[in-house]
């Protein structure tokens, strides 16, 4: 990590908050729990503990790995359903494949980013390939699930594969920072993911020392989390680290319209740079009910889409699947 980089950041465009910029203060600092995911993969679960109000319109965020897996211990998830939602699996090292019951799927690796609507639901499965299950190495992602408004969670599945080579990449006015920007907005420039819901998710590399302001929308949340290194966060210089969560203040006339990073001078022995991803997204304010993979607004939705998942209506194992049926 990172997957994707530049030799020289002063090539590409600059982006700058303006001078009269309002900074967000940080309203929280958490520390990401470890667990095990699918068949047994490491996660630190990113937002485990944040309120919703917070991270509406995202519901969770998993870190899987970073681990360096020796031969044969790579895993997977089985066949499972999801409705009401999207994921989004973003790779920075390693590889995984995907396949899903509407006909979506692809591998992925090295800085892509699979973005899958679930919608009305679907069934899918996500695995290294047998090469990697064969070799070992090393695998580090993530995965975001984002919400979906009410009158978008029964709308057709979709799948997109975005390459590593169509982010859109930009700098800070230094060239201290490399962003990445995976889908949304930022400062003029619109990243390759295609949103239902408006979201901005950017993947930052600040070199050591180096620090960043940038703007941001007035109408979003914003949440930052440490995926490597150690820096700061907020004009107040909030310090944060690998597997912490920042939780940013409201924007609006309450508010700020603009995030700072800092990452510290010195990093440590892993790496060279602070890592961060930054999330922002318009809260859809409406009420939110999960049970397992399914995403609803009532109790009753989800007891619906347990029904049909139950009933086959979600959709079936392909037949030329190697991994074979529930």
């Amino acid at each position: 990590m990172p997957a994707v980089t530049v030799e020289n950041p002063l090539t590409l465009p600059r982006v700058t908050a303006p001078a009269e910029a309002h900074p967000r203060r940080v309203l929280s600092v958490s520390t990401a729990p470890s667990g095990l995911e699918g068949e047994g993969f490491p996660v630190r679960r990113a937002f485990a503990g944040i309120d919703y109000r917070h991270l509406d319109p995202f519901i969770l965020m998993d870190q899987m790995g970073e681990v360096e897996y020796q031969a044969g211990e790579p895993k997977g998830t089985p066949w499972h359903p999801h409705r009401g939602f999207e994921t989004v699996t973003y790779i920075m090292d390693g590889t995984f494949i995907h396949q899903d019951s509407h006909g979506g799927g692809g591998t992925i690796t090295n800085g892509d980013t699979q973005w899958m609507t679930a919608g009305s639901g679907l069934l899918h499965i996500e695995t290294p390939p047998e090469s990697l299950v064969m070799s070992g190495g090393l695998f580090h992602g993530l995965q975001l699930w984002v919400n979906l408004p009410k009158s978008a969670k029964m709308i057709a599945p979709k799948y997109q594969d975005l390459r590593a080579g169509g982010l859109k990449l930009l700098t800070s006015g230094d060239g201290g920072a490399l962003i990445r920007l995976i889908a949304g907005d930022l400062d003029g420039h619109t990243g390759p993911g295609a949103t239902h819901t408006p979201i901005t998710m950017i993947h930052l590399t600040l070199t050591a020392g180096a620090s960043v302001t940038l703007p941001w929308r007035q109408d979003f949340n914003a949440l930052a989390y440490g995926l490597a290194g150690n820096g700061f966060a907020g004009s107040e210089s909030r310090p944060f680290t690998m597997g912490q969560a920042v939780v940013f203040g409201p924007g609006g006339a309450a508010g700020g319209d603009s995030l700072t990073l800092r990452a510290d001078t010195v990093q440590d022995s892993r790496s060279s740079s602070f890592e961060v991803v930054l999330l922002g997204g318009r809260p859809i304010r409406e009420p939110m009910m999960q049970y397992g993979p399914f995403v609803m607004n009532t109790h009753t939705e989800l007891a619906q889409a347990f029904d049909d998942f139950q009933a086959g209506r979600l959709g079936s194992i392909p037949a030329d699947s190697p991994h074979g049926r529930n």
